[in-house]
């Protein structure tokens, strides 16, 4: 079993440990992160990017959209493809989330498969490992996320069964990592590992660009991960946003800019806009608040967030709700 971990490799001379040494020719290509929900996919893709580029919860099912993270190296730019986590669905959202799933393994460089160190290994992951043994020429990663969570005899427990359920399934995992994306732990271990298994070419994106996101699509996830925070319980699947308009406020100074943005907030039923809202629109307006600060960092402007809460009916059902939503 190869496990990689940063402090048991000194470097040759007898000193401290150092990065793997840059090579020769420039590497560029896709990485995806695969596991099922909340196993620390999204928190590891801001922590490698070193900025938020996709959205984090408490709660299984947070990450919709594909978010591809740039990572620029000198010798090499890798891009980090963030999927929904693969689960059994319950709608037709749920299949149409496992279809990108699917359709992003087929066309990445490198798989990495985020385990949680803290819970032990579940039906969900072993299905996820049997459908990446099939998967035969990609390079697959064990990433074992949450380290810091966990004391040392947990983890070993973990790198071990990690390392038998590639056996039973027939196939060696390329690497074992583990990180702490929170301790930043290993992370850049991590992009070391990554980047020898991209193939040679130039840079796929201008040095400096950090996601090839749509600004809207990013503002609508800000949007609806300070939405989930407060009604984590209630609401955990049947929040949508979306981004109707962004335009710069007319006769503002060139020195004191304001971006208006008015964005809608979808749910399924009509009971449920009141737990959006809250008592006295409070909720709402903590969403508006909360949201809008992220919004203001990535953009890097002062923004003016109009907020309306719309019911789409059963929309995670409905064809045509979903592609009027993005989906």
């Amino acid at each position: 079993m190869s496990v990689r971990n940063q402090s048991s490799e000194p470097s040759e001379d007898g000193g401290a440990p150092h990065a793997l040494e840059a090579v020769g020719n420039h590497r560029a290509g896709f990485a995806c992160f695969v596991g099922r929900p909340n196993a620390g996919k999204s928190t590891l893709t801001n922590a490698l990017v070193g900025q938020k580029v996709a959205i984090t919860a408490n709660q299984p099912q947070t990450t919709r959209h594909t978010v591809r993270g740039i990572v620029h190296r000198p010798d090499a730019q890798l891009i980090l493809v963030d999927t929904p986590g693969l689960h059994k669905p319950r709608t037709l959202l749920g299949e149409r989330l496992n279809d990108i799933v699917r359709t992003t393994w087929a066309e990445v460089d490198v798989i990495g498969f985020c385990l949680p160190a803290n819970e032990k290994l579940g039906p969900g992951d072993r299905f996820i490992a049997k459908e990446l043994a099939s998967i035969k020429k990609t390079p697959k990663i064990a990433i074992v996320t949450k380290t810091d969570l966990v004391d040392s005899k947990t983890l070993a427990e973990q790198l071990i069964a990690i390392d038998q359920l590639g056996r039973e399934l027939g196939f060696e995992w390329a690497e074992i990592v583990p990180v702490s994306a929170v301790g930043d732990s290993q992370v850049g271990l991590l992009a070391d590992l990554i980047v020898p298994l991209l193939p040679e070419g130039p840079a796929l994106y201008p040095e400096g660009d950090l996601t090839d996101e749509p600004e809207q699509v990013m503002i609508a996830e800000l949007i609806r991960e300070a939405a989930l925070e407060g009604v984590r319980d209630e609401l955990p699947h049947s929040i949508a946003v979306v981004v109707e308009e962004m335009l710069p406020r007319e006769d503002r100074p060139a020195d004191k800019p304001l971006l208006d943005i008015h964005a809608f907030v979808y749910i399924e039923r009509p009971s449920q806009k009141g737990i959006i809202i809250g008592p006295k629109g409070k909720r709402l307006k903590d969403v508006g608040i909360k949201s809008r600060k992220q919004i203001e960092a990535l953009l890097g402007t002062p923004v003016y967030l109009d907020l309306h809460v719309k019911v789409a009916k059963d929309w995670q059902r409905d064809p045509r709700q979903l592609r009027k939503l993005g989906f």
